[in-house]
C-alpha cells in the first residue's frame, strides 16, 4: 500500500471513530426540518433515507418537492408540500417544458441551459413557496439537494439554517483543482498547475459567464451581495452546513476544504424491503459473467450505452442485464431478443449486483455509490448533467474504465468491459474502497451534525 493511500485510510477511520463516538454521546433537541429536492431521482433518492431516519429519532419532518415526487414522500411516512408557484421540471416533461434542450449537442452550450433555465430561473419560485410554508410550518432547517437554488435565498431572507447534501462529486473550487465541469483529474506538474488556474478563469469568466451573471443578478435584487462567487461556490458560501455523500477515499485531495463540509458515507435510498428476488436467478447460473447495464433515470436515448452495450454481448457468453428506467423497454426487447439478455423497466441493485461482474453506466452518482458498496467495477461513459466529473474519478481511482464519451461504438464498449473482466485490480481496489465506505453510519452522522446546529437561527 503506498504511503498516501495508508494515510488517508488512518485519517478516514480517525475521523469516522471520533464521529461515532459522538453520535452515542451527544444530546438531542427535537427540530423542524424541511427537506427540498429538484425534482429528480438522483437528487431525491439520497435525500429519503436521512429524511426517514430523522424523523424515527423525533423530529418534526416535512419535504417540499415537485407534485410528481409528493406520492413517494407519503410512501416515507413524510407530510408533503407540492410546488405551487415553482415550476416542476422532469425528465419526462423536461423537452415540452424546453423544446430548444433537445437540439443542443455541444457540451457547454447544453450546461450553459440547464443551469440557467433548470436550476437558476427556479430559484424564486422556490423561495416564494417555502416562505408560505413557513407561515405554517415555521423550520428551524432547511436541508436540500446541493442543486437546489433555493438555498440562499432561504437562509439569507428568512434566517433559517440551511443544511446541503451533496449528490454528486464535491463541485466548489480548490486551489488544488481544475474547474469542474470538465471532468479533469487534478495535475501535479508546475506547468499543469497554471493550466489549471487558467482553466478556473476561463469557465468563471468566459464559458460560464453567463449563468454566473443571472445568478448574481438573482442575488443583487433581493439584496444579497455575492462578489465574484460563481455559482457552484453559492451553494456553499450560503449553507450553515454541507453533508457530502460519499467519503474522502472517493474524491480529489483538497488543502483547502471548508470546514462546513462534512463526509458521511454514501447516502443511498431509503429500503423498501429486504430479501429482494430478481425471478431469473436459475437463469443467472447459466452463465459465465453478469453485465449490468443502466443509463440511469434522466438519459432517455437509449441509443448512447444500452444499444452499444447490447450490440457488443448479444448472443455472447455473457448475461446481459438492462434497467431503462422505463426508456424504451418494449422497444428494446423486440430489437433483443436474445436468450443472454435481460431488459427490465426497474431492477433494485441491492438485488442484482451481488451478481454482476461489471456494471456498465454513465456515470449516475447513486448508481455509482452502489457499485462501490458492493465491490463492483465499472465501465463508465458519460458527459453531460455533470456526469463526467463522476467518470473522471471512476478512471482516476481506477475502480474500472472511465470512457470519456456517451456514446462508445459497440467494440469500444465491449474492450472496455472485457478490460475490466481480465484486470482484477478493478476489483480490488472498488474492494478497498468498499471497506472504507462501510466504516460510515452516513444516516446516523447526518442527525448528529444537523442536530448540532446552533439553536439561534441565521439572520437575515
Amino acid at each position: 500500500m503506498c504511503r498516501r493511500c495508508f494515510a488517508e485510510r488512518i485519517s478516514t477511520m480517525k475521523n469516522v471513530l471520533q464521529q461515532v463516538s459522538a453520535v452515542a454521546g451527544h444530546e438531542r433537541r427535537r427540530l423542524k426540518i424541511l427537506f427540498a429536492n429538484i425534482p429528480a431521482d438522483g437528487h431525491f433518492n439520497p435525500l429519503s433515507s436521512l429524511a426517514v431516519h430523522l424523523q424515527s429519532v423525533g423530529h418534526d419532518v416535512r419535504w417540499y418537492t415537485g407534485p410528481s415526487y409528493a406520492e413517494k414522500v407519503r410512501q416515507l411516512g413524510v407530510p408533503p408540500y407540492p410546488f405551487k408557484k415553482a415550476k416542476e421540471v422532469t425528465v419526462h416533461n423536461i423537452d415540452e417544458v424546453f423544446p430548444e434542450r433537445k437540439h443542443i449537442r455541444k457540451h457547454i452550450r447544453k450546461i450553459n441551459f440547464d443551469i440557467c433555465n433548470y436550476f437558476i430561473l427556479r430559484a424564486e419560485e422556490f423561495f416564494e413557496d417555502i416562505k408560505d410554508i413557513n407561515d405554517s410550518f415555521d423550520f428551524d432547517v432547511l436541508i436540500a439537494d446541493s442543486a437546489f437554488t433555493g438555498i440562499t435565498l432561504t437562509r439569507d431572507k428568512l434566517g433559517k439554517h440551511t443544511v446541503v447534501v451533496g449528490v454528486y462529486p464535491l463541485q466548489v473550487s480548490s486551489r488544488d483543482l481544475g474547474p469542474t465541469i470538465m471532468g479533469l483529474p487534478p495535475f501535479t506538474s508546475a506547468f499543469g498547475k497554471m493550466a489549471q488556474r487558467f482553466l478556473k478563469w476561463t469557465v468563471d469568466n468566459v464559458l460560464l459567464r453567463a449563468p454566473n451573471q443571472m445568478m448574481r443578478r438573482l442575488h443583487e435584487k433581493h439584496g444579497i451581495d455575492m462578489g465574484k462567487t460563481n455559482l457552484f461556490d453559492a451553494q456553499l458560501r450560503n449553507a450553515s452546513l454541507w453533508l457530502q455523500s460519499g467519503a474522502p477515499c472517493f474524491e480529489y485531495r483538497r488543502s483547502d476544504l471548508s470546514r462546513k463540509i462534512r463526509y458521511v458515507g454514501p447516502l443511498l435510498p431509503a429500503a423498501k424491503r429486504k430479501g429482494l428476488e430478481l425471478g431469473f436467478e436459475e437463469k443467472i447460473a447459466q452463465y459465465k459473467k453478469l453485465i449490468l447495464v443502466t443509463q440511469g433515470t434522466f438519459e432517455r436515448d437509449s441509443k448512447k450505452l444500452i444499444v452499444p452495450a447490447l450490440e457488443a454481448f448479444k448472443n455472447s457468453e455473457y448475461l446481459v442485464v438492462v434497467t431503462t428506467a422505463g426508456a424504451n423497454t418494449e422497444a428494446l426487447r423486440k430489437a433483443y431478443p436474445y436468450p443472454n439478455v435481460i431488459i427490465e423497466d426497474f431492477i433494485p441493485f441491492d438485488a442484482i449486483m451481488p451478481y454482476a461482474d461489471v456494471f456498465v453506466s454513465n456515470g449516475g452518482y447513486g448508481g455509482v455509490m452502489y457499485s462501490i458498496c458492493h465491490e463492483l467495477p465499472m465501465v463508465a461513459g458519460g458527459i453531460h448533467e455533470g456526469k463526467n466529473e463522476i467518470c473522471a474519478r471512476v478512471g482516476h481511482f481506477k475502480l474500472g474504465v472511465n470512457l470519456r464519451t456517451e456514446r462508445p461504438s459497440p467494440r469500444r464498449l465491449k474492450a472496455a468491459v472485457e478490460k475490466v473482466l481480465a484486470d482484477e485490480s478493478y476489483r480490488k481496489n472498488t474492494a478497498a474502497m468498499a471497506k472504507q465506505f462501510a466504516q460510515y453510519r452516513p444516516e446516523q452522522l447526518c442527525a448528529r451534525f444537523v442536530e448540532e446546529l446552533p439553536s439561534e437561527h441565521c439572520r437575515p
